[in-house]
């Protein structure tokens, strides 16, 4: 019986064991596929942004682009006293205006928040060979009233939010996107798609490969859990038996 019973803690200590490792694994593998940002850590946090619902129409009236998400932008710009300053504004959804244009290969959303002289666009581009769209460009403009001069940056080589054509891209984790060294965005919550949208509806969603990661991890460590359960649950069983055999008339 006492041997029956070490066997069982024994079980046990390995199980807490196994699970500690698990928890450790997945630190570093989120410590791995966070990308931090190139620029020095911001002055401040302004917390997260709230989720801007924004969309365009075409000549006819109807929806041609739809993109939900959260914005952040991290800047770092010289200021009036010729400092260098790195700072992290949300862009407010109610002060934000969105316009562009939607075309058969291309699509451009620009939006604008007049209170901080903002105007932040994304271009999305159709590749016809591959049917997919993807954010190939993104620019910025500010003049914040800190600011030594008007802050201006661009980038055209990008290729972020990529989604099969007739599909909406989903991402729930955060994501950084980097525009040059002096700018990136943090995208919080995003749905989008820019093209082939019916009944101003989105349509079924490609999710980011962050969301499909957390998913597989949510699957092995359920996987691992329960092998674990099992193990210690024979462990008791046989525990028992061979207790019960002990007690036997002979």
């Amino acid at each position: 019986m006492k041997t029956t019973g070490a066997a069982t803690i024994r079980f046990l200590t390995f199980t807490i064991h196994f699970i500690i490792l698990v928890e450790a694994a997945l630190a570093v593998q989120q410590s791995l596929t966070t990308v931090a940002p190139p620029t020095p850590e911001p002055h401040k946090d302004p917390g997260k942004p709230e989720r801007g619902q924004y969309q365009l129409t075409d000549t006819n009236g109807s929806v041609c682009l739809m993109a939900h998400m959260g914005l952040q932008l991290n800047i770092s710009f010289t200021s009036s006293s010729n400092k260098t300053v790195r700072s992290v504004v949300n862009l407010e959804p109610n002060g934000t205006q969105a316009s562009g244009s939607c075309h058969m290969n291309n699509a451009i959303l620009q939006l604008s928040a007049d209170a901080n002289k903002t105007n932040l666009t994304f271009l999305f581009t159709l590749n016809d060979t591959t049917s997919k769209y993807f954010v190939s460009e993104i620019s910025l403009s500010a003049a914040w009233p800190e600011m030594k001069e008007p802050f201006s940056a661009r980038n055209s080589s990008l290729k972020y939010f990529g989604a099969m054509l007739g599909y909406s891209y989903m991402c729930h984790e955060e994501q950084t996107l980097t525009v040059v060294k002096a700018l990136s965005i943090n995208a919080f919550q995003v749905q989008l798609q820019p093209f082939n949208i019916t009944r101003n509806q989105f349509s079924t969603a490609q999710q980011c490969q962050l969301d499909q990661d957390d998913m597989l991890i949510a699957i092995v460590v359920g996987a691992a859990l329960a092998g674990l359960v099992l193990i210690v649950l024979v462990a008791y069983l046989i525990g028992r038996k061979r207790s019960h055999a002990g007690y036997q008339t002979i």
